[in-house]
């Protein structure tokens, strides 16, 4: 997929991972800490990390697919060496996902796991400490991209002073 419409598919399917992958990190944090979110919006949210694993390879891809079709700037490259990264902060985020729901799902069973098992303090604590440093990560990689890809696409294209005219 190169283009939708008429544009780049990279620049409709970046704005998906820019707002899907910190809303998973912040509900990864959410049920990782909080049991009634976990009941609420681990399933949920597995899922949703699950699509954004998915989407960031299609995205980057279009995106390669766009950097042949413009001037092969400094900026550029380093929104496309920092766009790659995107997918090592998007799988943690989508394993830790899972595991927390996994481990709700097993509160409601008979479970013969003890230390694994959702009674486990100290599984819940690794999980909770784990959880917000891959949020933490998520988040400031995705910021980083999403600025340089900015910064590339927009400086020197417009001005404080308002247009004649407008």
């Amino acid at each position: 997929m190169t283009t939708v419409n008429g544009l780049p598919a990279h620049i409709l399917l970046v704005h998906a991972i820019v707002v899907l992958l910190p809303l998973s990190a912040l509900l990864l944090v959410l049920t990782a800490l909080w049991p009634a979110a976990r009941a609420r919006l681990a399933g949920p949210n597995a899922i949703l990390a699950v699509l954004v694993v998915v989407l960031v390879p299609i995205t980057t891809d279009a995106g390669e697919w766009l950097e042949r079709q413009v001037a092969r700037t400094p900026l550029v490259r380093t929104h496309t060496e920092l766009g790659d990264t995107a997918i090592w902060v998007a799988i943690p985020v989508a394993v830790l996902a899972l595991l927390v729901w996994w481990r709700q799902r097993e509160t409601g069973a008979e479970s013969r796991r003890t230390y694994l098992g959702p009674a486990s303090k100290a599984v819940t604590v690794a999980l909770a400490v784990l959880s917000i440093a891959a949020a933490g990560a998520a988040v400031f990689d995705i910021y980083r991209i999403g600025d340089s890809g900015a910064e590339a696409t927009w400086q020197g294209q417009f001005g404080t002073a308002p247009t004649a005219g407008r």
